[in-house]
């Protein structure tokens, strides 16, 4: 990508001729940053994990406190060996949400999605007649 801005960048130097004014570039320049965006600056991170022990949600909570991970969590292997052990991670993953004013939810049977607070997960509006038209995505609430 770095490689574009900056051929662009010398055609459009090239072809710029100095004006008469004094300025070096002339009116027409634009001058495009080359750069790439710093790390932790308007970035957004959706990073999988995988719970397979309790001990495994120590990573999640980090990201999600740090404030710019989304994480989205296969709680199947954990799910398929203790289901004491899934209900408390997913208990400290909630008060964590909680704590941090984000938002976590689970995705059918085996993924839960949990967010810092610039995001929210959408659910969709419960209806009064189910049958009235098909459902989006199940959506889990951890409350």
């Amino acid at each position: 990508m770095g490689g574009f801005f900056s051929r662009l960048k010398e055609r459009l130097a090239a072809s710029d001729t100095p004006a008469a004014s004094g300025d070096e570039h002339g009116p027409d320049y634009v001058e495009i940053a080359t750069g790439d965006v710093p790390e932790g600056h308007g970035r957004v991170t959706v990073r999988p994990f995988v719970i397979e022990e309790f001990e495994h949600i120590k990573p999640i909570l980090d990201v999600l406190r740090e404030g710019a991970t989304i994480a989205l969590v296969n709680i199947k292997p954990l799910k398929d060996k203790d289901l004491v052990e899934l209900k408390r991670a997913i208990n400290k993953l909630k008060n964590t949400c909680d704590a941090i004013d984000g938002d976590i939810a689970g995705f059918g049977e085996d993924w839960i999605a949990a967010v810092p607070s610039f995001a929210k997960i959408y659910r969709t509006p419960k209806k009064k007649d189910a049958s009235k038209g098909p459902e989006m995505s199940k959506v889990t609430e951890y409350t």
